[in-house]
């Protein structure tokens, strides 16, 4: 039996690589000649990096940058294995988990630290890179990583304004012309499943704002500043792009990286493209895959739900296991096979993640069991 594992990550509780291998061992106690490949997958969030590195056999540097808050950090950056392309993860460098609730607040939280890190990738002669927008505290519309990559802004009193996403608030003027030349031959991919565009009460400030920690008052401020502030960048870079699908991501982040040249793609299409796991699930007999928490956005850009896409274009039976499923499970039989979630018993959500391997293995086991039963009874 040929079986691929191609699972998200089960955020804050194991990595796409850790499920990747509890599902593994469950096959193999059941069907010990299995042959099963791993390919662990993201959306373009969390988990993008190890990933992409886990794939492509690529390494982990981590180097001093920027954290949100505006402190020092040191952020992973990946050099995947053709050693030509770089990875930089957003949740890893100016990420919400990063950022404590109590000080979440789009005010007071920056890009800077993404800028530094692709300053690190160019210096290191690097000139493809690979940006996963998922998971961000910000909402400066990238302001802070083009101040780090040598642009500058200037308030009415022609005075500099910070780095954070307040000090959008204090542009009225944008100067390009000290802007890394490097960027000019380096080419970028944008890895996200976010489709807003950058302003608007479908784009940054409305629809993720709030999740970031801003106010009602907050939301409607940054709205407008992103406004003034994308009219005079698009002017400087003759880029129309914040109303492309995708200018939204990480507070407005895509926007910026979209002025600088970028290319949007779903995180994970990209990420199966350099996994090559389409060919690998047209041969495969059966699919695993899974993500902690399941409802309808699985099926517009997440990961398990491009796997079952390509499950269902070759006639391959996918299975779904998730820490939770919410909604009609007709929906999901559309796309999936068949669909688990591993609470076994009632428990909060905190015990849950707490007991995440055993829960993923009891459940995993129970599913190849359930097969060797009915592959028996078909020999019969």
């Amino acid at each position: 039996m040929n079986v691929v594992i191609a699972p998200d990550s089960f955020k804050g509780s194991l990595s796409a690589k850790e499920i990747s291998l509890i599902m593994k061992k469950s096959c193999l106690d059941v069907f010990p000649d299995a042959e099963v490949i791993l390919k662990p997958m993201a959306d373009g969030g969390e988990g993008t990096l190890d990933s992409l590195l886990f794939t492509t056999k690529g390494k982990r540097l981590h180097i001093p940058c920027t954290g949100p808050l505006g402190e020092k950090i040191k952020a992973p950056v990946g050099i995947l294995g053709d050693g030509k392309t770089a990875v930089i993860e957003v949740a890893s460098v100016s990420g919400i988990t990063q950022v404590p609730e109590h000080k979440r607040n789009p005010y007071r939280t920056t890009t800077y630290g993404i800028g530094q890190c692709i300053q690190f990738v160019l210096d290191q002669g690097l000139r493809n890179i690979v940006i996963g927008l998922g998971g961000s505290a910000t909402n400066d519309g990238g302001m802070g990583m083009l101040s780090a990559l040598g642009a500058q802004f200037f308030s009415e009193d022609n005075e500099k304004p910070g780095m954070f996403g307040y000090d959008l608030l204090k542009i009225a003027r944008v100067d390009l012309s000290r802007l890394d030349e490097r960027l000019r031959h380096t080419r970028i991919l944008i890895a996200s499943d976010v489709r807003n565009p950058l302003c608007g009460q479908q784009g940054a400030s409305h629809v993720y704002g709030p999740q970031k920690g801003a106010t009602r008052d907050q939301v409607l401020q940054l709205d407008r500043a992103l406004d003034r502030y994308s009219n005079l960048l698009e002017k400087q870079t003759g880029i129309q792009a914040k109303h492309t699908p995708g200018a939204g991501a990480a507070g407005g982040l895509g926007f910026a990286l979209l002025s600088l040249g970028a290319k949007i793609e779903s995180g994970a299409e990209l990420i199966a493209s350099y996994s090559h796991l389409e060919e690998t699930v047209a041969g495969a007999d059966l699919v695993l895959t899974g993500e902690g928490q399941s409802d309808r956005q699985t099926f517009y850009g997440k990961a398990p739900g491009y796997v079952a896409q390509l499950c269902k274009k070759y006639g391959v039976p996918s299975i779904l296991l998730s820490g939770g499923i919410e909604g009609e499970m007709k929906d999901f039989h559309q796309w999936f096979t068949a669909c688990f979630s591993l609470v076994n018993r009632p428990m909060s959500l905190t015990e849950s993640m707490e007991h995440a391997e055993s829960l993923l293995y009891d459940q995993s086991l129970n599913i190849f069991h359930l097969i060797k039963s009915m592959n028996r009874g078909e020999k019969r």
